[in-house]
């Protein structure tokens, strides 16, 4: 049993260590590196009944300071509360505002959406938003100038996760620590390999060419994490990027009910962990560096 113990703690170790590297190495989009962007720009936004962010974010997106040319897309997936009347009320200027057409078959409905907003946007750097983000004014500006800055052709700028219920802080930052604790991320930055990268769709921004040239949202439509198959198969084609820390410019709150999470994660961590035995090698992770040693210390006393 000590041999357990001292495995277990071996693991912790290292993940410890990982831990730290990334704390300390993570790239950080900050507003501060903020810069005029003179490129075009289209922020795309899915939509399936989101009439309580509507008007929020499309105020906070038309706001946005530094883009001088910029356009915003938002695309009324089929919505049956009234986003689409919320949309189409305020769109003038720089919104406009498309009806997703019925879902083809052999595709999922949010790739599907964001597929059809790649294809009507024209903008030299695709910006795909999730509806319940925030950014704060220069957020786009600063992350497109990190972007050049590191020669990235596409970033995942990962947002401040809000947690609010009990269940919330118990499970959403186990999201980060899962990668957080096992990859050197500044290191498989690098030297990318498509199963090393790590990607959250909630806030990422893509260069046009790079998106068209992996077959962008189509090369992955049936995929239920879309954002990390996606940045997947941009590195398959020689695209450069990966996740930095978005806190700074931007928050989300993925999920507003336990119902909520608990079916969020009961469709995806399937696809995150790639099959059963994935799922099963995590878990015994899991056991290993979080319950075994409090076990095993209960048993042998210490």
């Amino acid at each position: 049993m000590t041999f357990l113990l001292d495995i277990s703690a071996l693991l912790i170790a290292i993940m410890l260590l990982l831990a730290s590297f990334n704390f300390f190495t993570l790239r950080v989009v900050s507003s501060n590196k903020s810069a005029p962007i003179e490129q075009s720009v289209s922020i795309l936004i899915p939509m399936r009944n989101e009439a309580e962010n509507v008007i929020e974010l499309i105020a906070i997106l038309k706001a946005q300071a530094d883009l001088n040319n910029f356009e915003i897309i938002a695309l009324d997936d089929c919505s049956i509360d009234n986003t689409k009347e919320l949309l189409l009320e305020i769109s003038q200027g720089n919104l406009r505002v498309i009806q997703g057409r019925e879902l083809e078959s052999g595709w999922l409905g949010k790739n599907y959406a964001c597929h059809q907003l790649a294809t009507a946007a024209s903008g030299e750097y695709l910006v795909f938003l999730d509806a319940d983000v925030r950014l704060n004014p220069k957020a786009i500006s600063s992350t497109i100038e990190s972007m050049r800055a590191w020669n990235w052709d596409f970033i995942s700028a990962y947002p401040r996760q809000i947690a609010e219920t009990f269940l919330e802080r118990l499970t959403q930052p186990l999201l980060q620590w899962s990668w957080f604790s096992t990859l050197p991320l500044r290191i498989t930055q690098k030297w990318p390999q498509p199963s090393t990268v790590v990607a959250n769709g909630q806030f990422m921004i893509i260069k046009r060419q790079a998106y068209f040239d992996c077959d962008g949202h189509n090369g992955v439509k049936a995929q239920v994490l879309d954002d990390l198959h996606l940045a997947r198969n941009l590195v398959r084609a020689g695209a450069r990027g990966g996740v930095a820390d978005g806190s700074r410019i931007s928050h989300c709150r993925m999920y507003s009910s336990a119902n909520q999470l608990i079916e969020g994660y009961a469709k995806s961590q399937w696809s995150a962990f790639g099959n059963p035995l994935g799922a099963l090698l995590v878990i015994s992770l899991l056991i290993t560096t979080s319950i075994l040693p409090f076990a095993l210390g209960e048993i042998l006393g210490f």
